[in-house]
Parts: structure tokens; C-alpha cells; sequence
């Protein structure tokens, strides 16, 4: 039972991070969400065997990460739960592209594990850039930022409501493991179909508690719009964060920046 409350704090610790007071949490999410949307696309653009010219977009998450102060072990704790996947996705490669892509010495690197290590740092990079958005905006936020910039509100409040009630289901989740474990005497082999009818009465239990927040939320005065008590206006430096940053990301696109700085430092040396 201490690993299923260790993963029920977990859900909400992107919120703890979210209501921290640092100059990323304070950049507008619409600002935060445009440039993530920038760095995404630009990082897919590449094409499959694309490996040196990824690595400056690195840049992008780790300034937000150490600006904002967000751990580094919790977003790779959360890169490697979804790796596999990515690792699905390619790990077939090195099967079906066996054309020889470069030769070290006695070693042979076929294509195939080329494309397979670019899609592993694009996914990082693209799950990195997420995660780091919904840590220093929180879903709210981003709900709110994709709401101002047109997109269906059915779609946002949807999305933020399948969020809020990843609590509900985890919390009654949680009273029936306790109840299950008391009853139980620690006894860990119930049979599947004490499991089956657990999940079926988890589900009634998680309707019923999300039909007395819904009739709670309608007396509050909710009526389908996300609210804001403080209102989303952005400012000289939001502005500036996007453009420097895009105009970033279109660089390190047109020009590989590690060979160039390979180059450089080479000429210095020689």
C-alpha cells in the first residue's frame, strides 16, 4: 500500500511545482505553451538520422529546469515510465535498415541504429519540453493559455476535468485498497474475481463521487467556462521569450550547431 500512496502523491506533485514563484512560473502559459509547441515541431523536422543536430535543443529544457527549479529526477522518472514506447517504435530498426551509415574502426554503425538513437533523443526532448510545461504552468494553466488562443472550449474543459478526476478515482482507489487490506489480514491472493468485483465497485464508487463534485461545482456558479481570478495578459517579456526562442530554434534547424562548434574548437587547437 506505501507504493500506491507514494503514486497518488505523485499525480499531484506537478501542481506543488506549478505554485512555485520563479521567472519561468511567472511567464504567461500562453507564452510557455507557443514556444512549446516552436520547440516540438522543430525537433520532429529533422530528418531520421538527424543525432548532432538535436543536441543544442537540450538547451531549451535544461534552462527551464534550472531557472524554475524543477528536479531533474522526477522528469526522468517520468521519461523512463513512458520510454518503452519509443523504444517500440525503433527498436526494429536496426533489422530493417542494415545499410552501413559509418565506420570506426573495426566498428560498423548501420542505419538502423542511427534513426533508432534519433528517435530516442527526439522523444526525450519532445517529452522533456512537455513536462516541463505542465510543471511550470500546471494543467490549469494550460487549459486556460489553449482556451485564449481558440481552441474548442469542450476540448479544454474536458481535458482539465479528465485531470481533476485522475484524484477522485485515485482517492477511492485508495479507500478500497485500505478496506481490502484490513479485511483481508495482509492476505495478498484473493482470487481474479474479488479483483473483478473491486474494479466494478470502484467504478460505481468514482460515479457517485463525481456526480456530488459536479452538483457542488453547478452550485458555485459553474457554468462550462474555465475561470480565472487572475486574468492571463502578456507583457514585453512573454513576448520576447517566444520570439528569441523561436528565432533560436530556427537556427539550431538551418545550421547544425554542433559541427560548427566542433569546427571552431578544432581550429583553435590545431
Amino acid at each position: 500500500m506505501p507504493g500506491i500512496e507514494t503514486h497518488c502523491m505523485e499525480i499531484g506533485l506537478m501542481d506543488q511545482l506549478a505554485s512555485q514563484d520563479t521567472p519561468v512560473h511567472r511567464l504567461d502559459p500562453r507564452a510557455k505553451l507557443l514556444t512549446t509547441l516552436m520547440f516540438v515541431a522543430t525537433v520532429v523536422s529533422f530528418d531520421k538520422y538527424a543525432i548532432s543536430a538535436l543536441l543544442p535543443f537540450f538547451a531549451y529544457p535544461v534552462m527551464l529546469m534550472t531557472v524554475g527549479r524543477i528536479p531533474v529526477p522526477y522528469l526522468l522518472r517520468k521519461i523512463l515510465l513512458v520510454a518503452p514506447f519509443a523504444i517500440l517504435i525503433g527498436i526494429f530498426n536496426p533489422l530493417l535498415d542494415r545499410e552501413t551509415f559509418i565506420t570506426i574502426g573495426t566498428l560498423t554503425i548501420t542505419g538502423g541504429w542511427v534513426s533508432f538513437l534519433s528517435i530516442l533523443i527526439r522523444f526525450a526532448l519532445t517529452v522533456e519540453g512537455a513536462l516541463i510545461l505542465l510543471a511550470s504552468s500546471g494543467i490549469y494553466g494550460v487549459c486556460l493559455a489553449l482556451d485564449k488562443l481558440g481552441v474548442p472550449r469542450v476540448f479544454t474543459v474536458q481535458l482539465l476535468f479528465l485531470y481533476r478526476y485522475l484524484f477522485v478515482i485515485a482517492d477511492e482507489g485508495l479507500r478500497m485498497v485500505r478496506a481490502k487490506t484490513i479485511r483481508s489480514f495482509g492476505t495478498h491472493d484473493m482470487g481474479i474475481k474479488v479483483y473483478i468485483h473491486m474494479l466494478g465497485y470502484l467504478l460505481l464508487r468514482a460515479l457517485d463521487r463525481a456526480q456530488r463534485v459536479h452538483s457542488a461545482m453547478i452550485s458555485r456558479g459553474f457554468d462550462g467556462h474555465i475561470q480565472s481570478m487572475k486574468p492571463l495578459k502578456l507583457r514585453p517579456g512573454d513576448i520576447m521569450f517566444v520570439c528569441v526562442w523561436s528565432l533560436l530554434f530556427v537556427l539550431m534547424r538551418i545550421h547544425n550547431i554542433s559541427l560548427l562548434l566542433g569546427s571552431f574548437i578544432t581550429e583553435i587547437f590545431q
